[in-house]
């Protein structure tokens, strides 16, 4: 008969397995979560397989199991990159860099967004190391096999004072979106590569409650992954400098 009572039972036993698994789901509901990046929509600034930690508490605490909030601490704001379900399939995570907040006006064109008719600043990179990053074979995913990275031009923006890279294709005759009003309770979040990311130009405005967390840190980074486990880095390809890279 176990006895459930017992200092041994809770450190040695059967207990001790529960307390572990319940303090594993705890982290992952409350604290942190990882995931893993799997295109290219956010590069240069999230590489693909990238392993990220998405920070769950920033924002707040959820009820398990659902988009109601407990309490919440902060408001995602604009800049920051964030985890989210996707409002046409809650059952898939996408991850986006938040651009607009309630009441902005957005309006995107020629590779220039512009925020409240201001235009955000687009400046030549202090440095490319980000860019550094990319090889040929992040482009020609999906079909484009003849697109690589001499296609592209990198780039700093500034929103909200905040510094992050984007990418450009030369040459391209750039959409025209918005202008369009973010409503209240809502986000409007674009990818860093922003001539392939199917974003809020695509499928509009993200409801807050979707969002998950911020993402906060590389921690495991690969070029490949296993040909049949393909969850798993291949160790051989493994990017050991991008490991605990802040994702910016």
């Amino acid at each position: 008969m176990v006895d459930w009572k017992s200092k041994k039972f809770w450190t040695e036993g059967t207990g001790s397995v529960f307390l572990a698994i319940l303090a594993a789901l705890t982290i992952r509901w409350g604290l942190f979560e990882a995931y893993v990046i799997p295109s290219g929509s956010m590069l240069p600034s999230l590489l693909i397989h990238d392993h990220i930690f998405v920070n769950k508490f920033v924002y707040g605490l959820r009820v398990p199991f659902s988009e109601k909030w407990l309490v919440k601490f902060s408001e995602p704001k604009r800049g920051e990159v964030v985890v989210f379900k996707y409002p046409r399939d809650m059952s898939t995570f996408f991850i986006k860099r938040v651009v607009g907040e309630p009441g902005d006006k957005i309006f995107y064109e020629n590779g220039t967004l512009y925020i409240n008719d201001q235009p955000m600043d687009k400046k030549v990179p202090v440095n490319n190391d980000d860019f550094k990053w990319l090889r040929d074979a992040d482009f020609q995913r999906d079909g484009n096999v003849y697109d690589n990275k001499d296609n592209y031009v990198h780039f700093t923006e500034v929103l909200q004072s905040k510094e992050h890279s984007i990418l450009l294709r030369r040459g391209e005759i750039y959409d025209t979106f918005g202008p369009v009003t973010v409503p209240p309770d809502h986000l409007f979040v674009m990818g860093d590569n922003r001539n392939n990311s199917s974003d809020g130009r695509v499928w509009g405005f993200l409801p807050k409650q979707n969002i998950l967390g911020r993402a906060s840190i590389v921690w495991l980074s690969c070029d490949e992954t296993l040909p049949v486990v393909t969850f798993l880095c291949n160790p051989l390809t493994i990017r050991f400098k991008r490991f605990f890279h802040m994702v910016n």
